[in-house]
């Protein structure tokens, strides 16, 4: 596989990345039908995938997760101006995009920039989401959408003419 094949497919899992939060429970949006759960999981490694080679993260730094939840995760390698001994991920969910700082588990969240309910925006928006997030001096308060019913083949759809 070469470096650009294997780019294109990060690592998708049933369990979550080591560091990575989860959002079960409280705020989480329903688990995608049967039917929709391998389209969901092909699209939204391609489109993180696109995500991914916009802001320069390498494979190893990705994962994606269809199971009772849908998440993925890019490890950002940078540091934010209001943390500047932390490093930065990049999450979605079913809400959409939010960045944080990376905390141990036992801390609470530390968003950067939470979520605004848009489920599949361009990549290049989401680049510039990372930028401003990163940029800002304070973190932003922790209110994030509550997640709406999703239609998930739409969002494959989306999803598709991203990656």
């Amino acid at each position: 596989m070469t470096r650009t094949d294997a780019h294109r497919h990060p690592r998708t899992t049933t369990a979550t990345r080591a560091g990575a939060p989860t959002q079960r429970g409280k705020g989480s949006a329903p688990a995608p039908p049967t039917e929709v759960a391998h389209p969901l999981g092909s699209a939204l490694v391609g489109y993180v995938s696109a995500v991914a080679e916009l802001l320069g993260v390498p494979e190893d730094g990705v994962t994606c997760e269809v199971t009772d939840t849908v998440t993925a995760y890019l490890a950002l390698g940078c540091r934010a101006e209001a943390h500047p001994d932390r490093d930065v991920m990049l999450v979605w969910d079913a809400r959409g995009w939010s960045v944080l700082v990376e905390t141990d588990p036992t801390e609470p969240p530390i968003v950067l920039s939470p979520p605004d309910g848009d489920l599949v925006p361009d990549p290049a928006e989401v680049a510039r989401l990372v930028t401003v997030a990163v940029a800002r001096r304070a973190p932003r308060t922790t209110v994030s959408p509550t997640p709406h019913p999703v239609d998930w083949s739409d969002v494959v759809d989306r999803m598709r003419r991203h990656g």
